[in-house]
């Protein structure tokens, strides 16, 4: 088993308090999903978690950083934030961060249709 995939295994560990929660091998990382829908993304042993207007601040204010990669040279950002160090040794945070990333992914996912 690779680093990576412990890495996912322990993230959905620790955020099934929220639902049953799973990971999806993609682009060399991994999706977090609940229901269907992606709320979190693991790049690089990093857990980011999807945001929103109305989420973003709360990740902003702790200067988590965004998700981002390397397109053509250009630098695009995804509406994904690093998620708190403190919320991945505490089940508790966890839950609650979890929570606010699978409600912005539920808002998303209500947008588009």
């Amino acid at each position: 088993m690779t680093k990576d995939s412990e890495f996912s295994d322990y993230v959905v560990e620790i955020t099934q308090s929220i639902g049953p929660v799973y990971a999806k091998r993609m682009f060399g990382g991994h999706g977090i999903f609940l229901d269907g829908l992606m709320f979190g993304l693991i790049a690089d042993k990093t857990l980011y978690l999807k945001v929103d207007k109305e989420s973003e601040p709360e990740f902003t204010d702790l200067d988590l950083e965004a998700f981002s990669y390397n397109k053509n040279g250009k630098q695009m950002k995804m509406s994904y934030f690093q998620a708190p160090e403190e919320a991945l040794e505490n089940m508790d945070l966890m839950n609650i961060w979890a929570n606010k990333a699978y409600a912005a992914a539920i808002r998303a996912s209500s947008n588009k249709k």
